[in-house]
């Protein structure tokens, strides 16, 4: 698998967001009301260095990406990480090598690469502080075969939408937690 390949094969960001149609609002909303910490400029510096780029496995249903895409995309424009975005319903042969717990095609999945094409890093699907957060929301679901699970399911999902979207706390453990995996 050429990681370089799928590089350049990806669209840009701007591409991304002007043909998405779901949560391009969102995003875009995240995208403005999100600041990377000033403090940062150390990591900003060595990470400049490191000269990454990154491919973006996503699609614009998904809420997880509208969350994390524009914290994804604010990084790298502090750090110079050019990023190429991939849809992941029409790249599942990228999308399989990085199943979540091995089963799930999971996204966004963040593949980070040095100036050779090798792979320096991946991050994805979701920060670990929201990953419980989803687990507890979901947990509180009927079982599947109750009559009332997919009203409940509707009613949790926009819950989970609602604080995606207003809850900046989320936005900064999705920006640690991708920091993180960079360091």
């Amino acid at each position: 698998m050429n990681l370089e390949n799928w590089f350049e094969k990806g669209m840009t960001a701007n591409e991304y967001i002007d043909a998405m149609e779901k949560h391009k609002e969102n995003l875009q909303l995240i995208l403005k009301s999100f600041e990377v910490p000033a403090e940062d400029e150390e990591f900003f510096a060595n990470l400049r260095n490191k000269q990454l780029r990154a491919i973006a496995i996503t699609e614009d249903w998904c809420g997880d990406a509208m969350l994390n895409v524009p914290i994804l995309l604010k990084l790298a424009e502090k750090c110079g990480i050019e990023v190429r975005m991939l849809l992941r319903d029409q790249n599942l042969e990228l999308m399989d090598q990085y199943l979540t717990n091995g089963t799930s095609r999971a996204i966004p999945i963040f593949i980070f690469l040095d100036q050779e094409g090798n792979e320096h890093a991946v991050w994805g699907p979701r920060a670990e502080t929201v990953q419980r957060y989803v687990e507890e929301q979901r947990s509180k679901l009927p079982p599947k075969d109750d009559e009332s699970f997919a009203d409940k399911q509707r009613e949790i999902y926009g819950q989970m939408h609602d604080k995606y979207l207003s809850d900046q706390s989320v936005w900064n453990d999705v920006y640690q937690s991708i920091k993180q995996k960079l360091r």
